[in-house]
């Protein structure tokens, strides 16, 4: 037996890396019986005579899990926002954040096409950004007209970790990885094709090698909805909260109608945004509203 990581899951077999080889391997069915369901990024105990006829042992703990897309053991989430075309949006941003930071994974907030904001945009989208890193987020920026060459500044953002993009369509997350990887393109058009599909309909989530790094070449995050999300963990989804939330005059001050709450004073003082506050009273509304579960 030995130890490894799940690189690729397709089709009821898992791609283990071990020791720098590969090792297709079949999951058992204990793992039914426990109801656990092994995911990419997992580290496993596995047994293999050969490098294609594996099992699956043992799932070792995670430190963290997404559902959609299907994978474990997250360094950090990419967010990607494109600053024009679709325009940014503090909404769906917002609502990427509160998901990831739900998840408890680290988000990394990159900015794209910032060469295509005119002058009287520019200031109202630096303010944005310089708010986000006021609160604690890294913020990356990303022009349309940057060269491979330019990668080399993102390199120490995937060094060692496990990385995830996400973002809605048409913000330019193929375009960045290709600016990492320019051999990206061919790679992933040469796995579509000897999986005998096109790019756009593979479901399947794989670990690629970028700049020292792992990146998720997933489908994506499909729901952007609060569906698991309770209400009482939803503040604290709002990291910049944190600095006021021990001032409200009730423990488990929810900061929507209670009296002397300290989050809605320091937004009407202005060191909590507005636009961030209003956000969170849309989610809030959103998951009050949500149908129960059975």
């Amino acid at each position: 037996m030995a130890t490894g990581q799940i690189m690729k899951a397709l089709s009821g077999f898992y791609y283990v890396l071990s020791d720098g080889e590969t090792y297709q391997c079949r999951g058992r069915g204990l793992f039914r019986k426990k109801k656990q369901t092994p995911l990419v990024g997992d580290h496993v105990i596995f047994d293999a005579d050969n490098q294609s006829e594996g099992y699956l042992i043992e799932l070792l703990p995670r430190k963290n899990e997404l559902v959609r897309p299907p994978i474990a053991n997250l360094d950090q989430v990419i967010i990607t926002v494109s600053a024009k075309e679709p325009d940014f949006s503090t909404a769906l941003l917002d609502r990427f954040l509160t998901l990831v930071e739900a998840n408890q994974i680290q988000p990394v907030i990159l900015v794209t096409k910032v060469d295509l904001v005119n002058e009287a945009e520019i200031g109202v989208l630096n303010d944005y950004i310089n708010y986000y890193r006021k609160i604690g987020y890294q913020v990356e920026v990303l022009s349309n007209k940057q060269k491979m060459t330019d990668s080399s500044s993102f390199t120490a953002l995937f060094e060692n970790k496990i990385s995830v993009i996400a973002g809605q369509s048409g913000v330019g997350k193929s375009s960045f990885l290709n600016l990492l990887d320019p051999n990206l393109a061919l790679k992933t058009a040469e796995i579509s094709t000897s999986l005998g599909r096109g790019r756009h309909t593979t479901r399947h989530v794989e670990l690629i090698d970028i700049c020292g790094g792992l990146v998720a070449d997933t489908p994506g995050f499909s729901s952007l909805e609060f569906d698991t999300l309770e209400l009482e963990h939803l503040p604290s989804c709002f990291v910049e909260f944190s600095n006021y939330r021990s001032s409200c005059k009730f423990r488990g001050c929810m900061h929507i109608n209670e009296p002397k709450c300290a989050v809605k004073e320091a937004v009407d003082r202005g060191d909590i945004a507005s636009h961030r506050y209003q956000n969170y009273l849309q989610f809030y509304q959103e998951i009050n509203l949500r149908k129960p579960r059975y």
